[in-house]
């Protein structure tokens, strides 16, 4: 299945949750804090919506994220175990692989994720992207390149970073190598 379609299928999720939800457009860009513009583009598939926005959107909607993921609800609530390279995998972005390491453990405080980003020749850089809460980023492989706010910073492997993610930021993987990361989004502490 291609990205487009996946883009698609997710935004049509996300459209019948608000509906089923009875809550309004308006009252929803304004819950996520984007513009209603923007998340009108959101439901009807022609951009992208961040894996921090439907992390949020299923917050208000009282479901966990895979099942606007994947239409398949969760069903662990003590403990999951996700093997090696076994994550419910997300190819949503252009340049990013997502892979989410809890998808079936429901009501989760945190979303973590292995992200993967593939370096790019052009003077490609993604849309900025900003949420309520906190972000933490732990480089596995390669380097990562980091925007946020007014800076630049790099972070090679064992490095990390913890932020406030409402400043916007920014990932490019730097060299020839993919960057890999794991990415904990907590919207929970603000």
């Amino acid at each position: 299945m291609d990205n487009n379609t996946i883009q698609k299928e997710i935004a049509s999720r996300v459209k019948d949750m608000r509906e089923v939800c009875e809550i309004s457009v308006q009252e929803m860009s304004e819950k996520l804090d984007v513009p209603v513009e923007t998340y009108i583009k959101y439901e009807s598939g022609e951009i992208d919506i961040p894996a921090s926005i439907l992390y949020e959107a299923s917050i208000i909607f009282n479901v966990d994220t895979s099942l606007l993921l994947t239409g398949e609800d969760t069903r662990m609530s003590v403990f999951t175990v996700t093997r090696k390279d076994k994550g419910v995998r997300v190819d949503r972005r252009e340049a990013y692989d997502y892979e989410n390491l809890a998808s079936n453990f429901t009501h989760k405080a945190i979303e973590p994720f292995i992200v993967t980003v593939t370096p790019r020749k052009d003077n490609y850089m993604p849309e900025p992207n900003y949420h309520k809460g906190y972000e933490f980023l732990y480089v596995l492989e390669g380097q990562l390149r980091v925007y946020i706010k007014d800076n630049t910073i790099d972070l090679n492997p064992g490095d990390s970073m913890y932020f406030n993610s409402l400043h916007k930021h920014a990932m490019i993987a730097l060299g020839d190598k993919k960057a890999k990361f794991l990415d904990i989004l907590n919207y929970k502490g603000e």
